[in-house]
């Protein structure tokens, strides 16, 4: 496993910012990493690269133990912090060439062209990376932590601050590092989520909460969904009383969303109520989950 975290907790006083955290990733496997602000996110991620020490608990990056390791295991890893912390008077070539030089690396001007390219910093490199804009600077860090080819990348939050052509860039970038490389990044952005990932893990208050497929998560989280549009204004209780009912996950205006285990159903029982009460149906339809809305079952739960 080039990732692997064992029993991980973090203390700060009473309160446990991860506790007991446990999971693994795989070369070739991008996994997203979420959960709501405050879940641990970000101190997991600083525990895994070595900025943070854990209470508690192990994690190996390629097999090397962070702890008793830190320097041989920071070689294997590129590390985007959530606030990426810049040298805002070094010009891009300056400052990777910077970075590269840190790492050892022995071509330098072609490690520093290389990833310039990879992450479309071209039309900005002769600039000072104060004069960037935040999506520009952004990729600098990227940049960074690609120079110097690591096995694993630990992104957190990349694609804060880009535009939408710049998400689609750098979501492209992440999918082709990826395929030799294994990707752990979280995000608030669920539909990023769901383009590039191939497995998600979710925590919440410090604990796993889900760490599987997205296929399997829709399968398991609540069931099918069916949607359903209402012209009149119905009564929340009329719906919940249906027996196929599992779950009201959303309401917005006369617009519903209802998990069910029986679709089929479900559909049916609507189209009874619509009759006994008088109301017309603008559209009815089945529909798997959303990242979106399994994120908000699972944390909830746990709130």
């Amino acid at each position: 496993m080039s990732i692997q975290v064992k029993n991980l907790l973090k203390e700060y006083g009473e309160q446990k910012a991860v506790n007991q955290l446990s999971f693994t990733a795989s070369k070739g496997e991008i996994v997203g990493f979420l959960g709501p602000n405050g879940a641990g996110k970000s101190t997991t991620m600083k525990i895994i690269t070595g900025y943070l020490q854990p209470t508690a608990g192990e994690a190996w990056v390629c097999g090397i133990n962070v702890n008793e390791s830190p320097l041989e295991s920071k070689k294997k890893i590129g590390y985007l912090p959530e606030l990426n912390a810049l040298y805002y008077d070094m010009y891009v070539r300056e400052y990777l060439s910077f970075i590269a030089g840190l790492h050892q690396l022995s071509d330098t001007k072609a490690a520093v062209e290389k990833v310039i390219e990879t992450v479309g910093l071209t039309p900005e490199s002769k600039k000072k990376i104060g004069q960037l804009s935040k999506g520009y600077k952004q990729r600098v860090g990227l940049a960074a932590a690609l120079i110097h080819e690591p096995e694993v990348l630990i992104l957190d939050e990349p694609t804060s601050g880009l535009d939408p052509n710049q998400i689609i860039e750098i979501r492209e970038v992440i999918r082709k590092q990826g395929q030799d490389k294994t990707v752990l990044f979280s995000s608030h952005i669920l539909q990023e989520v769901e383009a590039i990932c191939d497995r998600v893990i979710i925590i919440n208050k410090g604990n796993l909460v889900a760490d599987d497929t997205l296929t399997n998560l829709r399968k398991s989280a609540s069931g099918e969904v069916v949607s359903v549009s209402f012209k009149e204004t119905v009564e929340r209780s009329l719906l919940e009383k249906l027996p196929a009912v599992k779950e009201l996950i959303k309401n917005e205006a006369n617009n519903w969303q209802l998990a069910t285990h029986d679709s089929d159903q479900l559909r049916k029982q609507i189209l009874a109520l619509a009759l006994q009460h008088n109301l017309n149906i603008v559209s009815l339809q089945s529909e798997n989950q959303s990242l979106e809305d399994i994120f908000r079952s699972l944390t909830k739960k746990e709130s």
